[in-house]
């Protein structure tokens, strides 16, 4: 097989029912166009890896990488940037709620001289109220306390150019957000607009634990502000407490009205106990990043390379 133009990656995790489909609408939107397709399973238990090592024996096109155990979703797109070979890369869910059909118009733009295309999920009824109020307050906090922008509705569906894939390719870091990394970057963007499909098979992987996951790694990943947050937090109740003191003084020495009791002396306490916890977690937060990056353990590990099938091409130079 040559050198293909276009790479798509495709993480998988217990998705042995939309291997296939997904392949086949590929093959479709994609045309006559020189691509490649691998897929990324992290550490599925079902029959994925299976369904990847079909596809690759029956098209040359089809790659897999097969992870030793499930390293996240963010990692499995790290090793797609690190495996993929074409001049730009796509990554694409592998649900089909990302539309495959959007791709044809994203290599269109990128070959028009944009380096990134991103793409924005359109608000939509059919998403569950849980899933839009939870991605509107993760994109308010976001802006308010990164020093990134990042579109709401935006998804790990888009185009990156071979020269911003060769940046992509030397991050170290171990708590990966690419829909932060991306904007951070700088190169020429341009934003696509959506629809989101409907999954074909199986239901999210994505719970509201690794949802609140990612939600931390990405404030924290691009800002210090929730320590300047703490910080203040801490300023203000501390001074809110000298207020308190002073009016408690007055009280006990210019009037009779001084009630011994302990509510309020329990409120305080459990109000500055409160805060000092929320400013010990969040400083942990930060110092159990720098402990787990200094570590610097792999972000994946590759358990297989799954085999493809030769081309014609390839098996004539053989012969």
């Amino acid at each position: 097989m040559s050198t293909p133009e276009i790479s798509i990656i495709i993480p998988a995790y217990q998705e042995e029912h939309n291997i296939r489909p997904l392949f086949e609408v590929l093959q479709r939107v994609m045309g006559n166009e020189n691509y490649e397709v691998l897929f990324i399973d992290d550490g599925s238990q079902d029959g994925t890896s299976e369904e990847i090592h079909l596809l690759g024996k029956a098209h040359s096109n089809v790659r897999g990488l097969s992870f030793s155990r499930n390293f996240g979703h963010q990692a499995a797109l790290k090793a797609g940037i690190d495996h993929a070979t074409g001049n730009c890369v796509i990554s694409i869910d592998c649900d089909l709620e990302h539309p495959p059909d959007l791709l044809p118009q994203m290599i269109t733009i990128w070959r028009s001289g944009i380096d990134v295309v991103i793409t924005q999920r359109k608000e939509s009824l059919q998403l569950s109220f849980v899933k839009r109020f939870s991605s509107r307050i993760f994109y308010s906090i976001l802006e308010m306390l990164s020093e990134v922008s990042i579109e709401p509705g935006s998804a790990d569906f888009r185009l990156l150019d071979r020269k911003v894939v060769n940046v992509c390719k030397s991050f170290s870091e171990s708590d990966l957000f690419w829909r932060g990394l991306i904007p951070w970057l700088g190169f020429k963007t341009e934003v696509l607009l959506y629809d989101q499909g409907q999954r074909l098979h199986g239901s999210s992987k994505y719970s509201l634990k690794k949802m609140f996951k990612l939600s931390v790694a990405g404030i924290t990943s691009f800002s210090v502000r929730p320590l300047y947050f703490s910080l203040y937090l801490g300023a203000f109740f501390a001074s809110s407490s000298m207020l308190y003191l002073f009016y408690a003084l007055g009280i006990k020495m210019f009037t009779y009205r001084s009630v011994s009791g302990w509510a309020s002396v329990i409120a305080s306490v459990l109000l500055m106990g409160g805060v000092q916890l929320f400013i010990l977690g969040v400083m942990g937060i930060y110092l159990g990043k720098l402990f787990i990056q200094s570590k610097s353990r792999p972000q994946y590990i590759i358990s297989q390379i799954l085999p493809r099938r030769q081309s014609d091409q390839e098996l004539k130079k053989v012969g």
